[in-house]
């Protein structure tokens, strides 16, 4: 399979028309960044939806920023299931001056694990599309796409 950085369409949709399961993944997240909540299911239960659908959301469903995009960068990765593979594409987040903030895996399937990294971008050592594309050509990355790239505090 060829490596490729991929373009998710992202949709800007006000949150009015939107069911609540969708604000309600972004209270749990919210909650368990603040430390309010010790884990997923406590974080779930607390925002009133259950943990299936916070973890069927929570890789898709984030707040819009607005503002100065520059300083905070998120991403979706496939990865294949082989040992070394985070460890390389978290390496060069490293090399690059990527300060990672969080990554969040799901357990592989079919050999395949989706991988969510968000990090720090303030001085990163290459033009951010250049960084990007080169995660997508890293061995065992089967795919990159860009979530979100947002202003520093207001993930």
């Amino acid at each position: 399979m060829e490596n490729a950085v991929t373009q998710t369409p992202m949709l800007l949709v006000d949150a009015d028309v939107l069911p609540d399961v969708f604000l309600r993944v972004l209270e749990a997240k919210q909650l368990l960044a603040a430390g309010r909540a010790a884990s997923a299911a406590e974080a779930a239960r607390m925002a009133g939806i259950s943990r299936s659908a916070f973890y069927k959301y929570k890789d898709a469903v984030f707040p819009y920023s607005g503002g100065d995009d520059s300083r905070l960068l998120t991403v979706h990765c496939i990865l294949q299931d082989r040992p070394g593979v985070l460890s390389n594409l978290l390496a060069a987040f490293a090399a690059a001056h990527a300060n990672i903030l969080t990554v969040n895996q799901s357990i592989p399937v079919d050999a395949l694990a989706s991988v969510s990294i968000s990090a720090r971008t303030d001085r990163l050592s290459l033009p951010f599309a250049d960084f990007v594309q080169s995660l997508g050509k890293l061995d065992g990355v089967e795919s990159i796409a860009r979530i979100q790239r947002h202003a520093a505090g207001l993930v």
